[in-house]
């Protein structure tokens, strides 16, 4: 185990995160630090949250959006209020905008604070972690070799634990197809969905989690979102996932070990704040964990290849 997780073991711990890969990053190292079982979760009340901190003690505050300075200004006056409540070993958080909301007041009160900015993040920190590394207090630590060794500490990544299965052969074009897109808001992947939908044989069955992307012109099953449980049972069903490079979902889909294709959000057709996805899809494309595309690649070559693949 690295350092900084063996020195938080056993502690109360103040766990923040947003919902989506950063909270799925923050539990699965909870698994490895094992925190007091007074700890206390703060993320948005959503169906993953829910389904994944339901033996967690946690407390669900509103949602605040990339750049949502008054969202950040509103939570810190809850963190506040939460530190003011009772007394916490260390606050400890993967991201995003909600670190800012609880690091800050934290550092104010003399408490430790540890920021563990996310597997998705290659060449630098993202913009809560450019903010953060202005404190000098606050831990900081990189899931990547190549940051400013004055600011980041690196000793561990989460996708080091997954590889290849060399083993894994369907004999068909995937039948049944699970489209993920993932609830980050107000962003869309409309481009995805008009894209598979041109591509994909007439025959391909589809089911659709949709999130910040409604639609109701679509072919097969169609969901908002999913409960954790729903999302697993269409995922081990399916012949075939595709999702956006959303951290969490990956981890989820490479744990159930189902074939994937990963697609970016590009910020230049207004998907997301920033191209951070490009660097996961290629990270795992790389370790040969699943088959990366770019929107505009997609075919059914790239359908039959993706479903190829899984992982140990």
């Amino acid at each position: 185990m690295s350092l900084i997780l063996e020195s938080l073991k056993g502690q109360k711990l103040l766990l923040v995160a947003s919902t989506g890969g950063h909270l799925s990053q923050l539990h699965r190292l909870s698994q490895r630090i094992e925190p007091a079982s007074d700890s206390l979760w703060v993320t948005f009340e959503k169906p993953q949250s829910t389904s994944l901190l339901s033996d967690e003690r946690h407390r669900f505050i509103p949602y605040i959006s990339p750049r949502d300075y008054a969202g950040v200004a509103k939570g810190m006056r809850t963190f506040r209020s939460i530190m003011a409540e009772e007394r916490f070993d260390a606050v400890v958080s993967t991201g995003a905008a909600i670190a800012l909301a609880s690091h800050l007041p934290a550092q104010r009160r003399g408490l430790r604070t540890v920021y563990i900015e996310s597997v998705s993040r290659f060449d630098g920190p993202s913009l809560t972690g450019r903010i953060l590394q202005r404190f000098p207090r606050i831990e900081r630590y990189a899931q990547h070799p190549g940051y400013d060794s004055r600011r980041w500490k690196q000793e561990f990544s989460v996708l080091d634990t997954y590889a290849r299965d060399d083993s894994w052969a369907p004999s068909n074009f995937p039948r049944k197809v699970f489209v993920t897109l993932g609830t980050i808001h107000p962003y869309r992947f409309d481009r995805l969905v008009d894209r598979l939908v041109a591509v994909a044989p007439a025959s391909t069955e589809f089911v659709w989690q949709l999130g910040s992307t409604p639609r109701d012109d679509l072919p097969g099953e169609v969901h908002t979102e999913m409960s954790s449980a729903e999302f697993v049972r269409e995922a081990n069903e399916s012949d075939l996932v595709v999702t956006h490079a959303g951290v969490g979902t990956i981890m989820g889909l490479l744990d159930l070990r189902r074939p994937t294709l990963v697609v970016p959000r590009r910020k230049s057709h207004k998907e997301h704040v920033d191209d951070h996805q490009l660097q996961i899809t290629r990270e795992v494309a790389s370790r040969g964990l699943a088959v990366s595309a770019e929107v505009d690649e997609i075919d059914s070559d790239t359908l039959t290849r993706a479903a190829a693949i899984r992982v140990l």
